[in-house]
């Protein structure tokens, strides 16, 4: 039995469903590497670590596998997916190219409900950061950037990115808790809004670029200049 069979996971967040709940507390996990790459994890072990059956973390787990975040180990359990540095570097470059003209294509054009709507979600990101509660944070900082894509009213590109985002490895997030830095990168979601209902397009754009960087620093436990 290895550390990470006994490490703590985050706490069940609301979901729609105990399925759903499951599969967002461990995809959280594998993501801010809570429960690292290469590791084989058995549906009743993790079923005993949460307190809940072994058939909805069954269920959960089949979807990550559909989503590349485990592979299926026979009479083990699953084993979590690598990212390579490679594969990391060309997931920030596609997101960039993506996610930056999306949001300087939004400046100005947000009525006031739905950036009130958003400053939740970024407040939110902002707790989960400053309690450091990574499931959280994570939670919250999916929705609002997939909500900002939803914005622009182009489903292909908020699909597109939700399966890059479930690509992604945030290997170094388990160190920034309780960091300067982590609070930094969830108060630019914060800043961003102000661009946004500013119309300043052209930050707006930069800012998004520089945040989703922070997957190859920051986030990747390396310093940033």
């Amino acid at each position: 039995m290895t550390t990470a069979d006994n490490a703590p996971l985050a706490p069940l967040a609301p979901a729609s469903s105990l399925r759903d709940r499951v599969e967002e507390a461990i995809a959280a996990a594998i993501v801010s590497g809570q429960m690292p790459a290469g590791e084989v994890f058995s549906a009743p072990n993790l079923a005993a670590r949460f307190g809940v059956s072994a058939t909805p973390v069954r269920e959960a787990m089949l979807n990550l596998a559909k989503r590349g975040m485990v592979d299926i180990v026979r009479n083990k359990g699953f084993r979590v997916t690598a990212v390579s540095e490679d594969e990391l570097r060309a997931i920030v470059d596609v997101r960039q190219l993506l996610e930056g003209p999306a949001v300087r294509r939004l400046a100005g054009t947000l009525s006031g409900a739905v950036l009130t709507r958003l400053r939740g979600l970024a407040e939110e990101i902002v707790r989960g950061a400053r309690d450091g509660d990574l499931a959280r944070y994570l939670q919250a900082d999916t929705t609002f950037h997939l909500t900002l894509l939803k914005l622009v009213g182009n489903m292909r590109l908020h699909d597109i990115v939700a399966d890059l985002r479930a690509q992604t490895r945030l290997t170094g997030l388990v160190d920034l808790v309780a960091t300067e830095e982590l609070e930094a990168s969830a108060h630019e979601h914060l800043d961003l809004l102000d661009l946004l209902e500013a119309g300043a397009a052209d930050e707006c754009e930069r800012l998004m670029s520089r945040h989703i960087g922070h997957v190859l620093g920051w986030w990747a436990g390396q310093a940033e200049t």
